[in-house]
This record gives structure tokens, sequence and C-alpha cells, in this order.
């Protein structure tokens, strides 16, 4: 009777440790990103030494072969941005740059906020170094993190601050000057939303200008995506914008990113290395990443196909991004940009992205030689792997378990005999 009670309590001890592993296999969770990188950075940082993965998903030889941005100008309307960075210096239009927050302005308590230099190149929250970064940071030693657009030039246009001064007036303010004074290419407006700013007719003109001076006009779709929310920004609702929501490593949405019917494109938005005030670099995370990541991307057509209207180098732009419907999807617009097929699949203008073409029957791109990261279809495979795994060992289990039982019953019962 005892061997039978210890041999129940070895089985029933079995069955639990083996239930166990396989909800820890079932259960195991993908490596966190690493989101609040942002919030332990100090400026000036130390360099980022190797490639950030957002750059190493392009292959950048290839892609400067057929254009690095050069005579191309690029208005970044955010917090500043600071030429301290060696990777800006020689990056920005000091002498084009502006300042539009207004002057005397002072916080809660009273006390004087720094209103900055009038040419744009003081950025005490460095929101818009990194901005600048992603788009045209110069190559340098010691650092595997460079801009899309190397050779492109910034316009830097302070018209935020970390208290969000920045309002409706300033922002189309700094688009006008951007549009009919600084001679931009294209304009970069990574607005912050948690403030976000309200669509109004001064605005929409500003914009309207904007497209119709031939300027390619790329914003940010917004943060506030998590719990499914879907609502519309500005500027990047408006008609004729490129509106860039943030996708992950796995080229799927990021959680944080909003969706809609109008967003245009996505773009890297995790875990992203820039450039900040001072120099070196930090981490962030956010649709204001990657936005200019795209207005890279433009810049680089630009400067490859001069004679091309903005409308066409968005359409390029959308056309040859990595999708997995055909058509558009309200998460990630047209697919997630991929910088090396914008500039070579570019043998005509197009005027508008094609549901179908550049698709394989409606299947999912091939993906790049570069694994980044498992697929939603790999980690599906992976977890009915663990249940299944677990599932067998529960099955093995037990019924090894009844059989040793079924074993120890039966002598003991021809022992009694």
């Amino acid at each position: 009777m005892a061997d039978t009670i210890d041999s129940r309590r070895a089985a029933r001890r079995l069955l639990t440790a083996t239930a166990a592993a396989a909800v820890l296999l079932v259960t195991l969770p993908v490596a966190p990103a690493a989101a609040e990188d942002s919030t332990q950075c100090t400026f000036p940082s130390k360099k980022y030494p190797g490639r950030p993965w957002a750059l190493q998903r392009v292959l950048l030889d290839e892609l400067w072969k057929q254009s690095t941005g050069k005579g191309v100008r690029v208005a970044v309307i955010d917090t500043g941005v600071d030429i301290k960075n060696d990777q800006l210096t020689k990056a920005v239009d000091v002498k084009a740059g502006r300042n539009y927050l207004p002057k005397g302005l002072k916080t809660d308590d009273g006390m004087k906020i720094e209103r900055g230099k009038e040419n744009g190149t003081t950025d005490t929250v460095g929101h818009g170094t990194k901005v600048a970064g992603i788009i045209a940071a110069r190559e340098a030693k010691g650092t595997g993190f460079s801009g899309l657009a190397p050779d492109a030039t910034i316009i830097p246009i302070q018209q935020n601050d970390a208290e969000g001064h920045g309002n409706t007036d300033t922002l189309a303010r700094a688009i006008t000057y951007a549009a009919t004074e600084a001679n931009a290419d294209i304009i970069n407006i990574s607005q912050d939303t948690a403030e976000a700013v309200k669509p109004s007719a001064t605005l929409k003109q500003a914009v309207d200008s904007a497209l119709a001076r031939n300027i390619v006009v790329v914003a940010s779709a917004g943060n506030d995506g998590l719990g499914g929310n879907v609502k519309e920004t500005y500027p990047a609702s408006f008609k004729g914008v490129l509106a860039v929501a943030s996708s992950d490593r796995n080229n799927e949405r990021a959680p944080f990113s909003q969706s809609g019917d109008f967003v245009g494109i996505a773009a890297p938005g995790v875990d992203m290395i820039s450039t900040v005030p001072g120099g070196g670099h930090c981490a962030d995370n956010g649709t204001s990443f990657s936005a200019p990541y795209v207005a890279g991307v433009a810049a680089l057509i630009r400067a490859k196909h001069p004679d091309w209207t903005q409308a066409q180098i968005v359409a390029q732009i959308q056309q040859t991004a990595e999708r997995s419907i055909a058509g558009h999807d309200r998460a990630v617009g047209w697919g997630v940009v991929d910088p090396v097929r914008a500039l070579t699949e570019d043998d005509k203008p197009i005027d508008r992205p094609i549901a179908t073409e550049g698709m394989s029957k409606g299947k999912a791109p091939t993906p790049a030689e570069l694994h980044l990261g498992e697929t939603a279809d790999e980690r599906n495979a992976r977890l009915a792997t663990y249940v299944m795994v677990g599932g067998g060992v529960l099955v093995a289990a037990i019924a090894g378990t009844a059989v040793a039982v079924r074993d120890k019953r039966r002598r003991a019962g021809r022992v009694a005999g």
C-alpha cells in the first residue's frame, strides 16, 4: 500500500513539473524593446559603436550608389537642431535657420524659459537633433550610425520646446517660411501629439502652399495608438501630406503607433539610435523618428530625380514599400518603406501607387537576407511547437506513470497471492 501511495505521489510530482515546464515554454516572452532608453539619455552622450538595426536592414552601399541626397534641402520643424554634435555640424545650414517660439516665455512657477538662438541651433530637448540625425547625419569615426541621406542639408526651424509652447500659429509660420524663404525641398514635421495641434484654416493653407511649390511634406502619424486608438492628427491628416506610422523589427505596426486611413507609409520607429545635443547618440521610440526615416528616403529620390513632382516621390516610396497585402492598410499604410527598392525600381515616375503591382499573387514579399527578428508566422509556429512538445511530454508522462502504477499493482497482487 505504501509503495502504491509513493508511486502516486511521484506521478503527481512528475505531472506537475511537466505541466509547469509546458506552460513555461508556451508563455516564454520575446525580449522586450528598450522602451525607456530615451529617459536614460543625457546630453552629451557616448557614441553608438555599431550599426543600428534600422540601418542594418538597408544595403547602404547599394543605396548610396544611387543617391546620397546631395543638393537637397530638408527643413526640420521641431525643437531645434544642435550643431555641436560633430555629425551635424556640416549638415546644417545655420544661416537659413529660424526660431518661431514666442519671446518672454515662463514656466508655471514664473521661471524664465531660455528661448534659444534665433537660427534654431539650440535644442535643450534633444528631439529635433535626433530627427535631423536620422535624415542627414554625416558619417563619422567610432560609430556605424549615419543619416539615410548623408549629403542632404538640414534647415533647422525651432517651433516647439519641452513645455510644448509650439502651437498651430507657430507651426503654420514655420511651414510657410520653409516653403517660401528657405528653399526647402522637403519638410519634416515630427509634431508631438501629446498636445496635438488642432486643424485650422491657417495651418491647412500653409501646407497646401508648400505642396503647391512641389515640396514633399512628411509628418508623424502620432503615438496614441495603444488600445487600438484610431484618430486623425495634424498636419499628418491633411491631403497631400505623407503620414508615417512606426514599424518594429518584424515590419509590424509598433503598439504605440496610431492607425487610420490617413496613414500613408510606415518606417522603423522602435529603438531608434540618433544624434543628441553636444555629441554622441541615444535611443528613442516613436513615429517622430519614423517620419525622418522616410524624409531621408524622399531626399535621396529628389536628388536622383529632381524633375519628379512631390506626388510622384510619395507614390514611389509607397509603391516600393514592403507589404503583405495588396493595397493600403490602415495600420502601416502602403507598407514599410524599402529605401533600396525606392531608389532602384524607378524606371519611370508614377502618380499614385497601384494596389496589386509589386505583389506576388497577394503573398507577402520575400524577407531580406538579414534576419532581424521573427515574423508573426514564425512566432506562431514557435508557440505552436512549444504547445505540441509540451503536450507530447505530458502524454508521455501520463502514459509512463500509468504503466508504472499498473505494474506495481500486479507485482503487489502476485506477492499477496
